[in-house]
């Protein structure tokens, strides 16, 4: 699927009649790979590479063109189960046109990211601005899960939140290279500057670029340090859970082997001696009335005597 874009008053509007200044090629089948190879003299690795989510980003230069590959957030599905995974995109930037390689369609340019956008120069570096911002606002929810994960794990005796935890922790680690490596691109593109007709302003937003995404990396690395840090404890967490609803069970179980043990040894027909065969309703009422009291004591002493053992 092909869209293209032009500038209309400043903002990215769909191409209808006047010529394209954007092109943007969505998981681009047989027919468009071969226009851009042949046509467009781009090379079949790198359009392979624009599509693999586990591909590096990366900046390389030819003489018709220059090729980006960045990092960014996939968008999150229930079916990822807290797998916050990556995804990459290609940039293949002319002297008069850009083309974008996406793996699958998303409103890329709809965002408040370009407003003011005027050529390629400030598509490319929105573009890099709305990685960023993804990924730190992808963060953010990971933050957020990470909190109410780590309420569950308080009273939970299962190991599903914990693996759970595990899957954050894989994805931050994936989060820290894919930005890392757009890291490395922002930087190769500041030495290339001149090969991209920057302005000073565009210079200086690119400057701010970088200091932003090695604030994203830092942000990403301390939530994998704490998550990493944690998980530890809240395995142990998980098992005294367990271990005090064993402690629980336990005493439950023997506060009602006491009374069956009475209820053997006498049993009804005690109660039926003391008030006669006819009051049955009276030795009922008074026979679990009374095995109800000795599990009841039972389980008291139980925790009580447990307690004791405890605070000495």
């Amino acid at each position: 699927m092909i869209k293209k874009y032009s500038v209309v008053d400043g903002r990215l509007a769909e191409a209808l009649e006047q010529p394209a200044l954007i092109s943007i090629y969505v998981d681009p089948d047989e027919t468009e790979k071969k226009y851009l190879i042949e046509e467009k003299k781009i090379n079949e690795h790198t359009i392979q590479s624009s599509l693999d989510p586990h591909e590096l980003g990366r900046i390389e230069f030819t003489p018709d063109h220059a090729t980006l590959i960045l990092k960014t957030p996939k968008s999150y599905v229930s079916e990822d189960d807290f797998l916050f995974k990556v995804k990459s995109f290609g940039l293949f930037i002319f002297s008069d046109h850009l083309i974008l390689l996406l793996a699958d369609d998303f409103p890329i340019f709809e965002s408040e990211y370009f407003k003011n956008t005027s050529n390629i120069q400030d598509a490319l570096l929105k573009l890099i601005n709305q990685s960023i911002g993804h990924f730190e606002s992808h963060l953010k929810v990971i933050n957020m899960v990470n909190d109410e994960l780590e309420h569950e794990i308080n009273t939970s005796v299962t190991n599903q939140q914990l693996l759970n935890m595990f899957k954050l922790e894989k994805s931050l680690v994936f989060y820290l290279n894919a930005i890392s490596s757009n890291s490395h691109v922002i930087d190769k593109i500041k030495v290339n500057a001149a090969k991209f007709n920057f302005t000073p302003a565009h210079l200086e937003l690119l400057d701010d670029l970088a200091i932003e995404n090695v604030q994203c990396y830092k942000m990403a690395e301390i939530y994998s340090q704490v998550i990493s840090g944690l998980m530890d404890a809240r395995a142990s967490l998980i098992s005294n859970n367990l271990n005090f609803m064993m402690k629980n069970l336990n005493a439950l179980v023997i506060a009602v082997a006491v009374p069956s043990f009475f209820a053997g040894v006498g049993g009804m027909s005690e109660f039926m001696v003391i008030f006669g065969a006819k009051n049955t309703t009276l030795s009922y009422a008074l026979f679990v009335l009374s095995m109800i009291f000795i599990g009841a004591g039972t389980f008291y002493i139980i925790k009580k005597t447990e307690k004791f053992w405890q605070d000495i």
